[in-house]
């Protein structure tokens, strides 16, 4: 089963949920507040590459900011 994650509009708070894709957008209680004014984000994920030498680096595309909007910096988004 997939993992998705949601932010609730009434406390801000961000949780994850494991739910079919069939789920996935259905109404879910926010698990600090229980209010149903919730909705799924966009998620990334981190994609890491080992060279010969060993050393681990970020592939390039990763991201490296927040889920919720575009910017790399995370003090430039609302949801923190």
């Amino acid at each position: 089963m997939p993992l998705y994650e949601y932010v609730c509009a009434n406390c801000r708070t961000k949780f994850e949920a494991l739910r079919s894709m069939s789920q996935a957008d259905n109404p879910i209680a926010c698990q600090r507040c229980n209010s149903l004014q919730t909705s799924r984000v966009f998620s990334t994920f981190a994609a890491l590459s080992r060279s010969n030498s060993g050393q681990t680096k970020a592939v390039a595309g990763t991201g490296g900011g927040c889920a919720n909007c575009a910017s790399h910096h995370c003090s430039t988004c609302s949801h923190h």
